[in-house]
């Protein structure tokens, strides 16, 4: 008799991360893995599309930290990871982050997944004026918690990776980063960037890499960064240009100003892109394309993203 496939239990199956790990799972040719997918609301539209295909739906929560004892219980790997734009609280991501590692460890999972990002203050101390500190601790948030949170992992014992994500291209479509209309009514990208290079992908890529991690035993104990493309403002507005079949300029704005742009994260955003400025050489090289590649073979390019979303970015 044949024996059970391993199950990878994936938090946030529903969200860009977790869904597109659940669908590699799931389009397996081999089929080597069943996807356990976790979710807060099983009866959502989205779980039940994932019921449908093949995914056994448990209803967890990451701020619950018995629920995510059922969550593991018999899983051979798990994939971690937070949502700080949900609740603005880099404290809260930690807390889970805590509560997936412990987890993690009473189900003795054989290979963690945990989804991270750099901890700026170890390059910019809170005593550096170069931007201003937020929430009383943090240069990043978004990033800071994630990275502070990688040593949780460590702690509980668990074999892992840091799967060191990039820029969402989705963005461009949910997130308000996209081309907007200038006076003259014609398109501006609107990013402080300078001249450099910003690693993106597309998010459901994340996924597929991860799904190439858990295949990759050799991975367990390793910081493995992933991006699509590294393209400056400049070359991500040509391809647009292209995709949108309209003229988008890039317009480099300063941190300060985009601190200043007022909707919400924007001082948390407006730090990370001066952190990503000021250390381009570090942060693009913990991100290459070609490992990224290895884990995806089908990895996609910023032009082959836009061939298929660019009708989905709001131009306003």
């Amino acid at each position: 008799m044949a024996s059970k496939k391993p199950v990878i239990a994936v938090v946030g199956a529903t969200g860009a991360q977790g869904g597109g790990l659940v669908r590699a799972i799931l389009e397996d040719p081999e089929r080597r893995f069943t996807a356990r997918a976790i979710t807060r609301k099983p009866d959502s539209e989205k779980a039940r599309a994932l019921a449908a295909q093949g995914a056994e739906i448990v209803a967890a929560d990451a701020d619950d930290p018995s629920s995510l004892d059922r969550a593991f219980a018999g899983a051979a790997g798990a994939f971690c990871v937070t949502n700080f734009w949900e609740h603005f609280s880099a404290d809260r991501e930690i807390s889970q982050a805590r509560a997936m590692a412990q987890a993690a460890a009473r189900a003795d999972v054989r290979h963690v997944i945990w989804s991270t990002l750099e901890d700026t203050r170890l390059r910019v101390p809170l005593s550096d004026d170069r931007m201003p500190t937020l929430h009383g601790k943090y240069k990043v948030p978004h990033f800071d918690g994630k990275g502070e949170a990688d040593a949780l992992f460590a702690e509980a014992k668990v074999p892992h990776t840091l799967l060191v994500t990039s820029f969402y291209w989705d963005n461009f479509i949910y997130f308000g980063a996209g081309p907007k209309k200038d006076a003259t009514g014609k398109l501006a990208l609107v990013l402080p960037l300078g001249n450099m290079k910003l690693p993106g992908i597309a998010a459901e890529d994340i996924g597929h890499c991860a799904f190439g991690v858990f295949t990759r035993k050799e991975t367990i104990g390793r910081t493995v960064g992933i991006a699509g493309e590294h393209l400056s403002g400049a070359e991500m507005a040509a391809e647009m240009s292209t995709a949108l079949g309209q003229p988008v300029r890039y317009e480099a704005v300063s941190f300060d100003a985009y601190r200043k742009f007022g909707f919400p994260g924007a001082d948390d955003l407006g730090n990370m892109f001066q952190y990503k400025h000021d250390f381009e050489r570090e942060f693009r090289g913990a991100r290459p394309v070609e490992e990224a590649r290895k884990l995806y073979p089908g990895l996609q390019t910023f032009r082959q993203w836009l061939a298929k979303h660019a009708k989905q970015i709001p131009l306003s």
